[in-house]
Parts: C-alpha cells; sequence; structure tokens
C-alpha cells in the first residue's frame, strides 16, 4: 500500500524542518480567559462557604471549600497556558499548512492548500487588546471541515 501525501509531510516535519510556535501573547490571553471561567467555579463555592459560616452541621470548615478552589483555579491558570503554549506549533509551505497541537492528546494536521475553501479571522475584545486574533481554515471534502 503506498503512503499517503500527508503521510510524507508529517514525515518530513517529523526528520527536523522548523516549526513556528505562536505569539507569546496568547498565554496572557488564555490565562485571562481561564481566570474568568475558573471565577464560575469559584462564586458558588464561596457562595456555599459563605451561607454555612455559622451553621452547625456545616459539610466543611469555613473557607476549605472556596480556598481549595481558588487554589486550584490559579494553579490551572498559570500552569495550563504554559503547557499548552508548548504543545502548539505550525508551519506554511509552498504546499500546505501543518499544525500540531494538544497537552494530553498530541494532534498533528496536514491541509494541503488547494483543499482550502475560505478563510476566517475574528478577534474578540481581549485579543483586539494584543492585537492578535483567531483564524479558521475551511477545508473542503470532510465533515468536520474547520482548522484553526
Amino acid at each position: 500500500m503506498e503512503a499517503s501525501a500527508s503521510d510524507a509531510a508529517l514525515a518530513d516535519v517529523a526528520a527536523g524542518e522548523p516549526v513556528r510556535s505562536l505569539d507569546p501573547s496568547i498565554r496572557t490571553i488564555w490565562m485571562i480567559k481561564m481566570a474568568g471561567a475558573s471565577t464560575i467555579l469559584f462564586l458558588p463555592a464561596l457562595f456555599y462557604d459563605l451561607t454555612h459560616l455559622f451553621s452547625p452541621n456545616a459539610w466543611l470548615p469555613f473557607g476549605v471549600l472556596s480556598g481549595g478552589v481558588l487554589v486550584a483555579a490559579t494553579l490551572y491558570c498559570l500552569a495550563w497556558p504554559r503547557l499548552r503554549y508548548q504543545s502548539w506549533g505550525f508551519a506554511l509551505r509552498p504546499e500546505e499548512i501543518y499544525m500540531e497541537h494538544g497537552v494530553l492528546k498530541h494532534v498533528r494536521t496536514v491541509v494541503p492548500l488547494r483543499r482550502i475553501q475560505h478563510v476566517d479571522v475574528s478577534q474578540d475584545l481581549i485579543e483586539r487588546e494584543f492585537a492578535l486574533g483567531r483564524l479558521v481554515v475551511h477545508t473542503a471534502g470532510s465533515r468536520s471541515s474547520d482548522v484553526v
């Protein structure tokens, strides 16, 4: 059986072709967005602690639940963007786009340029503040045709 073009492309990159990383300020954006999401977990824990402050049959002593959530969320917001940044890479070649990403599950994607239908570029408020954006490449011939 013949090797596919994507297998050859993956072999080229694995052989040492330079892979570019994302802009370093993306880590700050990810931290800000994760902090916002972590607040959604922290507020109910804080509400529980405050409503059971003087309760004699409280499930946990005051501050244990909200403090634990706060510590876990802080570690997550500081460590995960760094790991995620280290796992992201891309290469734009004359014939294709190569991307790799994933901390727990490493994914490599090769998109031939001739398969690209159109490209979307967007920015939310935080990304605009850092002069960054999101690029979505739509490809032909697949059920899930978005490459981010």
